[in-house]
C-alpha cells in the first residue's frame, strides 16, 4: 500500500492550523489515575507492548533516536528504554500531568537518563526533519478527529530520516459482532467522530494516504474493548 508523500514542513517553517483541546490519556480529564491499571487488566497490554517493541526493535536495530507519540504515562517509552540499549528515546504528550507521572515512573525504574520527555501535540511536532529513525504510537491516534489524524501522520512521517519506520497499536475493525459490540464503549467515550475510521478498517489507508510506504498490519488482538491492530510503514 502506497501513497505519494505530502510536501515536507521543517521545524522553522508555519505550523499548520491546529484547533481545539485534546483527549487526555484516558480519555476523560481527572481519570489520569485509572489509566495503567485499566489498560494493564484490559489490553492484553503486556502481549501488545512487547510486540510492538520487537517491531521496533527488529526494523531499527541501530537507532539512534526513537520517538513515542502521545506517550500518556510512559509506558511504551520505558519498555522501548529497557529494549533499545543505545538508542535515546523520546516521549511526546500534551499533557503536563500526564509527563509527570511518566517521568516518576523513570525515575522509580531507573531509566531517566535514557529519556527524554517533550510536551507537544502530534499536529505539531517540536522536531527538526529526520531527528529520528523509528517513531512508536500506541492508543492515541483514535483520541483525534479525522483530519488531526492525518496531520500528525504527516508530521511523523517529517521526523522520521529516509528509511525511518512507523510503528502504531491501536484499534481496527472488529472480527466478529462481540468485537464490534465491545468496541461501542471505546466509541462513547472517545466519540464516534474520532474513532469511525478505526471501526471501519480505514487506519491503514489513512497511514499511506500521508505518505508512508509498506503499510502493513502485523497482528490483530482481541481485547476487551475490541480489537487492536499493530501496524508497521516505513517512509522512503
Amino acid at each position: 500500500m502506497t501513497a505519494a508523500a505530502p510536501e515536507s514542513r521543517s521545524k522553522s517553517e508555519p505550523a499548520p492550523n491546529v484547533t481545539g483541546d485534546y483527549l487526555p490519556a484516558a480519555g476523560r480529564r481527572g481519570f489520569e489515575s485509572l489509566y495503567d491499571p485499566v489498560v494493564g487488566a484490559t489490553m492484553r497490554e503486556r502481549t501488545f507492548r512487547a510486540l510492538l517493541v520487537e517491531h521496533v526493535r527488529a526494523a531499527q536495530p541501530a537507532a539512534q533516536r526513537v520517538l513515542d507519540l502521545g506517550t500518556g504515562t510512559g509506558s511504551l517509552a520505558l519498555a522501548l528504554a529497557r529494549a533499545l540499549a543505545q538508542t535515546r528515546i523520546t516521549g511526546l504528550d500534551p499533557d503536563p500531568g500526564i509527563l509527570a507521572r511518566a517521568r516518576a515512573k523513570a525515575a522509580q525504574a531507573g531509566l531517566e537518563g535514557k529519556l527524554d520527555w517533550v510536551q507537544g501535540r502530534s499536529e505539531q511536532l517540536p522536531f527538526e526533519d529526520g531527528t529520528f529513525q523509528a517513531v512508536s504510537c500506541s492508543l492515541m491516534l483514535h483520541h483525534l478527529e479525522p483530519p488531526a489524524k492525518l496531520l500528525a501522520l504527516g508530521e511523523a512521517l517529517r521526523v522520521l530520516a529516509p528509511g525511518g519506520t512507523l510503528h502504531i497499536a491501536d484499534w481496527g475493525a472488529a472480527q466478529d459482532p462481540v468485537m464490534r459490540l465491545a468496541f461501542f464503549a471505546i466509541q462513547l467515550l472517545d466519540g464516534f467522530s474520532r474513532t469511525r475510521d478505526h471501526a471501519a478498517g480505514l487506519l491503514p489507508d489513512t497511514i499511506a494516504r500521508a505518505g508512508f510506504e509498506q503499510v502493513q498490519v502485523r497482528e490483530r488482538l482481541r481485547t476487551v474493548w475490541g480489537t487492536l491492530e499493530l501496524i508497521d510503514a516505513r517512509r522512503a
